[in-house]
């Protein structure tokens, strides 16, 4: 039996934790299915990838079809991006679904394996053996470590920019305070980004530093491994439903002012006194989830011509157009005695917000000060 070192006893504790996550998000019940599926697959396909820290305890002498089995579950490596991809494209567009095309994703998986046939696959044991002496200078190993790297640069680069398109859509066209969702999905990315930058400087010294050195590195990969999965399960605790996202048809206004030709000498005076007499007479803004269509529904005004007028014509976010009413009337509630008593919680609820990290960020953008310094020195000043 070999030697249980830190990173064998990490590796399980990772695995174990993966995989009890996994079962969770898999049973929860939720209105995004296909993201909890998604998600859940990601963390068995890491799961099986940490198995290689103890795998040796299970199998110490492999026979043949034992080390073919367990070659392909290594080259499994290959599937946990595309399935990560996907599920940022399931929380980012609520109209999201997996279609047949999204197998070509499966393709470099494929390929790997094909590359692994002539000299691992079909190879027997002593021939297995002897290519071990030489592992890392194998080009399959080369090859593999290479690719990996290269798909993972792919796919995050690619998790980035529809986020940031996604942001955009929602700031555009939703008043919501479920914009945590993206900030969730951002660190999600950062980290993972940052995981990967780790591993391919361990796989560098794995070829141009000392063993010492590689250790250590393969023993920081995997400490931060897991303090990534913890992190999974605190998120996951907190987000149990895993998010709802925007719907990818819908277009940003500046493509929606390019696209109107009949609109390029429009004077939107006349529309805008309307939607600030609508704003302040009406107050629509205390619905927590209003996005634009709400709104253009409620005024008999198109949402396209809204997005336009307030992105556009107003130079702001819809979800900043909105937040600024809520703000308002935030303030005259902190600066009035007679509501002294009702609590920072109670207001920001009242006033369209549904949290209170939100709230607070709002307020400071917009008065420079927290609504408890806000109602103190207004108070103060009053009384």
């Amino acid at each position: 039996m070999r030697e249980v070192d830190l990173v064998t006893i990490a590796g399980i504790i990772s695995t174990f934790i993966a995989l009890l996550l996994a079962i969770f998000i898999f049973s929860v019940e939720s209105n995004n299915k296909i993201s909890n599926k998604l998600f859940a697959s990601f963390l068995v396909l890491n799961a099986l990838e940490f198995s290689s820290w103890f795998m040796h305890l299970l199998f110490d002498t492999p026979n043949n079809l034992t080390n073919n089995l367990l070659i392909a579950k290594d080259l499994l490596a290959y599937l946990p991006m595309p399935v990560f991809y996907l599920y940022v494209l399931s929380v980012c567009y609520s109209d999201f679904k997996l279609k047949w095309k999204h197998l070509w994703h499966a393709l470099p998986y494929l390929v790997a394996n094909l590359v692994m046939i002539p000299r691992v696959y079909l190879s027997n044991t002593a021939q297995k053996l002897e290519l071990l002496v030489e592992y890392n200078s194998l080009y399959e190993i080369i090859f593999l470590h290479i690719s990996l790297h290269l798909q993972a640069i792919i796919y995050l680069t690619a998790g980035f920019i529809v986020l940031g398109n996604a942001r955009k859509i929602f700031l555009e066209n939703y008043s919501s305070n479920t914009i945590a969702t993206y900030k969730w999905l951002f660190q999600l990315l950062f980290f993972t980004s940052l995981l990967y930058a780790v591993a391919l400087i361990k796989n560098i010294l794995k070829y141009y530093g000392e063993d010492d050195v590689f250790n250590t590195a393969q023993t920081i990969v995997v400490l931060f491994v897991l303090g990534i999965v913890c992190w999974y399960v605190l998120k996951a605790l907190r987000y149990p439903n895993l998010f709802s996202g925007v719907d990818s048809k819908i277009a940003l206004a500046h493509n929606l002012a390019d696209n109107d030709e009949s609109g390029i000498n429009k004077i939107y005076d006349n529309e805008i006194q309307q939607l600030i007499y609508y704003m302040e007479t009406e107050k629509p803004y205390f619905n927590p989830s209003l996005s634009i269509r709400n709104l253009a529904d409620q005024m008999e005004m198109n949402s396209r011509e809204l997005s336009i007028l307030i992105n556009q014509k107003l130079n702001q976010h819809f979800f900043d157009f909105i937040n600024e009413y809520r703000i308002k009337e935030a303030m005259k509630i902190l600066a009035n005695p007679a509501k002294e008593q009702e609590t920072v919680l109670e207001i920001l609820y009242e006033v369209g917000f549904n949290s209170k990290s939100s709230f607070n960020t709002a307020f400071k953008k917009h008065t420079g000060k927290t609504p408890t310094e806000f109602r103190r020195i207004r108070l103060k000043s009053v009384s």
